[in-house]
């Protein structure tokens, strides 16, 4: 995700629909209490994820 950025990049990189990561996207804020992919990164990197 903070690679690519775009739902559509995302998509095509994972052989998914840009719908289909838009509601994991959202499903993902919800988890989280998150509401923009700028605090997901920051909470996947503090947890050890990415790069």
């Amino acid at each position: 995700m903070a690679l690519d950025g775009e739902d559509p990049a995302i998509a095509r990189r994972l052989g998914l629909s840009a719908k289909t990561v838009r509601n994991h996207l959202s499903n993902i804020f919800v988890k989280l209490q998150v509401t923009d992919r700028a605090e997901v990164i920051v909470r996947a990197r503090r947890a050890g994820l990415g790069e």
